[in-house]
């Protein structure tokens, strides 16, 4: 008979019913922060807008397929038809006969007259400074009756100067340590330093004139400042004249509503593929440039080069220079342009198309271009919020990202140099931003007038913008100063996309 001579208790390792607080407390992404930032920014805007225009750029965007005019051009007509797709073409001749029916005073009834997007981002701005005020002074006043201040104050560099200029203009002449004190009667006993304990911490002691780590950063208030309203430079806004579909371009979309996928390009006879798909908002920019046989044109900003492609495909170019800041895009623009233009190095490279790398500030090829395309660097809005990689909203490009309004002026404001007198140019983002679009319009305008005395016209493009009402949703125009813009919408689901159109007079 066995004996146990021991037992050995084990108890059961039970689960704990709480979840750990990694788990409860979600880690914010940068696609979080960005949604958080756009919420708060363009819920102020656009109101109960926003709501639908956050779940459209939450969603898959809707692409347009360009035919390839260096490839099998019929057939590949023929299998977007027989898929469904329908060429923009036949959308806009069918929008152009009713827009001329349509009564004369109907056509001009919209105004852009008051602009009440001004009122809301003033409010914006007011509420993120009292955020950052309250920040830093978490109660009203604190205890020793110090009151924090409405505004905060993050420019060190002009502080300082302010400083020295008032020491330079009160102490003109600096009496000795002596003489001070003979001269001054009424000295506070209280502060006196007793020589028993030492006077070396009076020699070693300097007062403090900046915060340490708050030399690159920027708040967020500092933002919205770029948006401006006064108009201190010669401003004249006409309608284009007119708009004219290039005769040799093929687009294909889906009706609205319609969220099919496009088949994937398949490569043609001439060994060059057979459609080019892209966001079918990025196709107005080049299309209202309207570039004309002989004409010299400069994309600024042309990686990844879709925009680029399309003013090849309306075979009108005589020259055109891509220019963009970094190797790797010009790299990726130049394969986009071997697979899609036949006999790329015979015909193109290095002839009809050049290859430009530069920060489009210092391109310095003044008064010699008819057309220019300037698609800014911008938050991408619909990128940021899909994608973690190369995200603006990443904690350590916040600098970054509040200073792209400046980035973006001072591309346009030198495009605008680089024009011939009476040439034109398309300035665009994907941005809902109002401060990257009419913000920088504005400022760029006065820049080159103040700096360079370049006065300007902006080309009202609302009537034409009206024949594509039957693919995009278009803000409304009371909402625009200078420019138009698509707006995000689950049945048409593309873009944002803003442009203005300006012409240089002198």
């Amino acid at each position: 008979m066995l004996r146990i001579r021991q037992i050995f208790v084990l108890q059961r390792r039970w689960k704990s019913g709480k979840r750990r607080w990694n788990v409860l407390q979600h880690k914010k992404n940068n696609c979080d922060r960005a949604l958080d930032n756009f919420d708060d920014f363009y819920g102020s805007v656009y109101g109960g807008r926003w709501k639908n225009m956050r779940a459209a750029l939450l969603t898959e965007h809707k692409y347009v397929a360009m035919v390839n005019n260096f490839g099998d051009t019929e057939q590949t007509c023929s299998m977007l038809e027989l898929d469904g797709a329908i060429n923009i073409k036949s959308l806009i001749n069918l929008a152009r006969e009713r827009q001329e029916n349509e009564p004369a005073n109907l056509m001009g009834s919209e105004t852009r007259a008051h602009y009440d997007i001004d009122d809301k981002l003033d409010a914006l701005l007011r509420k993120q400074q009292e955020r950052e005020v309250a920040a830093i002074y978490p109660t009203a006043a604190s205890e020793d009756g110090h009151v924090p201040p409405q505004q905060l104050s993050y420019d060190n560099d002009n502080n300082q100067n302010k400083q020295k200029t008032e020491t330079n203009e009160s102490d003109e002449y600096e009496p000795s340590l002596t003489k001070a004190l003979e001269a001054d009667v009424q000295l506070d006993e209280s502060r006196l330093v007793d020589p028993q304990f030492g006077t070396g911490g009076l020699y070693e002691y300097m007062p403090a004139n900046s915060i340490k780590g708050m030399e690159d950063w920027v708040a967020e208030s500092e933002h919205y400042k770029y948006y401006q309203t006064s108009t201190d430079f010669p401003l004249s806004i006409e309608p284009e004249a007119t708009f004219k579909f290039p005769e040799h371009l093929a687009i294909y979309t889906y009706e609205m509503g319609n969220c099919s996928d496009f088949k994937a390009p398949r490569q043609c006879l001439t060994g060059v593929l057979s459609h080019f798909l892209m966001d079918g908002a990025s196709v107005l920019p080049p299309l209202f440039l309207q570039v004309q046989p002989g004409e010299r044109v400069l994309d600024a900003c042309a990686a990844p080069g879709g925009k680029s492609l399309l003013m090849l495909q309306t075979l009108h170019l005589d020259q055109l220079v891509c220019n963009d800041v970094q190797e790797s895009r010009l790299n990726k623009l130049r394969r986009v342009m071997q697979e899609y233009l036949f006999d790329y190095k015979q015909r193109w490279a290095g002839k009809r198309l050049m290859f430009s790398q530069s920060d489009a500030r210092n391109l310095d090829e003044y008064a010699s271009y008819d057309k220019i395309l300037v698609d800014v660097p911008c938050t991408t809005d619909r990128h940021v919020l899909m994608h973690q990689d190369n995200n603006i909203f990443k904690p350590t490009r916040i600098k970054e990202r509040l200073r792209i309004p400046e980035l973006q002026a001072g591309i346009l404001a030198n495009c605008l140099r680089l024009l011939k007198p009476g040439g034109s140019l398309v300035y665009s983002t994907c941005s809902l931003s109002p401060v990257q679009n009419d913000g920088v319009v504005h400022m760029a305008l006065q820049k080159v007038f103040t700096e360079h005395g370049i006065t300007t016209t902006i080309n009202d493009l609302s009537r034409h913008t009206a024949l594509f009402a039957d693919i995009y949703r278009f803000e409304q125009p009371k909402s625009l100063k200078y420019g138009q813009m698509v707006l995000p919408y689950l049945p048409a689901n593309f873009g944002p996309m803003y442009f203005s159109k300006i012409t240089r007079n002198t």
